[in-house]
């Protein structure tokens, strides 16, 4: 591709070794997309005639149906001559049309069409992910709703802290994957402009209309500056970034459910289809799929962590260490999947609803509640508090809970308490006291639960949409 001003032929190892075709083999399909909206461009500059354009438009089709199998795959990543996916593409479209093949490249660099292959493989795997998100999402919002009123404690610091709706935890969980589909879509709408037409650094040479690639290739627009257009991978690192919470929030909940299946907790029943035995222990169920969750979000900041190191202080514009920012890009392509098995274990999950019932109703969980009712007797809140605190540690010496303390037990901390301190007490009241937006009081959960609903609906639409275009 560039003989021409070298006379030595390169050292056989480091032509080996600086080769990318190895893992960039996986931009065929977004490579020849790119290459048919840039001939688009080149016919509508004169530079192709229109039968050309056709000729090359259905030889760069052909090269994408000859490849989609497993093996066709391999044959692009074993190829002996291809320096990258650009120059397979280039080599095969000779192949198949002879020289003018090698027209296509007219007006174009590989340092732009990198650029927009990674634009777009990104975007579709972001659209992949949010699937998979939004998939999650209903899985928890199925399960909410299938737990009706169930109570489960709440905890702060792993202690138990207030008694809480089960459909509450859960929906704290839709929350992140909704604010992480939110992530995405921002990315997405960042990286969504085209770079083709921005040539290796200042731009095409040919007067060439950019926007009839980026209209074909359904970015936004194209990009504004040829010289942040080729050196660009901030969309990488930012999704990269994206999917590093992502990780972080799948961890938080396989760490849960973790414990919440132990024996101690007994919260929850392991699905068998998500769990494996001992082989040494006839009686173990083991909690694979959550383990490896938890480990596989240091892959993906691990990802995020190389690219971030990788474009630290390059100059502009192109440079070759950005052939290393492909591989960490590629090498996340599990998270999909990843959040999909997710989403089905969540779904079968088995929840223990007498034992979490139980739980929230011992331990002084209703201690907040209380100090609560004596606020609402004119004590002031620190006052209420150390009262309340006083009345635990008498129950606890006495080895009752708050609510089986006698009226005249509890006038020895306060005058105030009266016959509706037990009633303010109950699990009930205990939950409904938390009536505010985002609380776990029965009728704010169960708005709340709508509203996810609708929320995860308009997610999938939106998405939905999106594909179609």
């Amino acid at each position: 591709m560039w003989s021409g001003r070298f006379r030595e032929p390169l050292d056989a190892d480091f032509e080996e070794w600086q080769r990318s075709i190895t893992f960039d083999w996986r931009l065929l399909n977004e490579e020849t997309a790119a290459s048919k909206a840039h001939a688009s461009a080149l016919a509508a500059a004169g530079v192709l005639t229109s039968h050309e354009l056709e000729v090359l438009r259905s030889a760069l089709d052909a090269i994408a149906g000859q490849h989609s199998s497993d093996e066709g795959k391999a044959e692009v990543r074993n190829h002996s001559a291809a320096e990258d996916i650009h120059h397979f593409v280039e080599l095969s479209l000779v192949k198949l049309v002879g020289p003018l093949g090698l027209k296509l490249h007219t007006g174009r660099s590989r340092n732009e069409q990198i650029a927009t292959d990674l634009r777009l493989y990104v975007r579709g795997q972001i659209a992949l992910v949010i699937e998979s998100l939004a998939a999650w999402a209903g899985a928890l919002v199925k399960q909410a709703h299938a737990a009706g009123d169930a109570v489960m404690p709440s905890y702060t610091h792993l202690q138990r802290a207030e008694p809480v709706l089960v459909a509450h935890w859960l929906l704290a969980y839709v929350e992140m994957a909704l604010r992480d589909a939110s992530r995405l879509q921002d990315c997405a709408a960042r990286l969504n402009y085209c770079p083709l037409g921005s040539g290796a650094v200042a731009g095409a040479t040919l007067a060439l209309d950019r926007t009839i690639a980026a209209r074909e290739l359904g970015f936004t627009a194209p990009t504004a500056n040829s010289m942040d257009a080729t050196s660009d991978r901030d969309f990488v690192l930012e999704y990269l970034q994206a999917l590093t919470l992502i990780g972080l929030h799948l961890s938080r909940f396989a760490e849960e459910i973790t414990l919440f299946a132990t024996a101690e907790f007994g919260f929850v029943a392991l699905p068998e289809a998500f769990s494996t035995g001992s082989s040494a222990m006839p009686q173990k169920k083991n909690p694979d799929l959550t383990e490896l969750i938890r480990a596989k979000v240091g892959r993906i900041n691990g990802a995020a962590q190389a690219v971030t190191m990788q474009l630290k202080g390059l100059p502009l514009a192109y440079n070759k260490d950005m052939q290393e920012t492909q591989e960490p890009a590629f090498q996340v392509d599990f998270v999909p999947r990843m959040i999909a098995l997710v989403a089905r274990f969540t779904a079968a999950l088995q929840f223990n609803a007498e034992r979490m019932n139980s739980a929230a109703q011992s331990g002084y969980l209703n201690a907040m509640a209380a100090a609560t009712y004596l606020v609402h007797k004119g004590v002031p809140f620190r006052t209420a508090h150390e009262k309340i605190g006083n009345a635990v540690r008498y129950a606890i010496e006495k080895g009752v809970e708050l609510g089986a303390l006698t009226l005249d037990e509890l006038h020895q901390f306060g005058d105030e308490f009266g016959e509706d301190f037990f009633p303010a007490v109950t699990l009930a009241a205990t939950l409904d006291c938390h009536n505010v937006i985002g609380g776990t009081a029965r009728t704010r959960v169960s708005t709340a639960l709508a509203a996810a609903t609708e929320r995860i609906a308009a997610l999938s639409a939106r998405e939905a949409t999106h594909a179609g275009a």
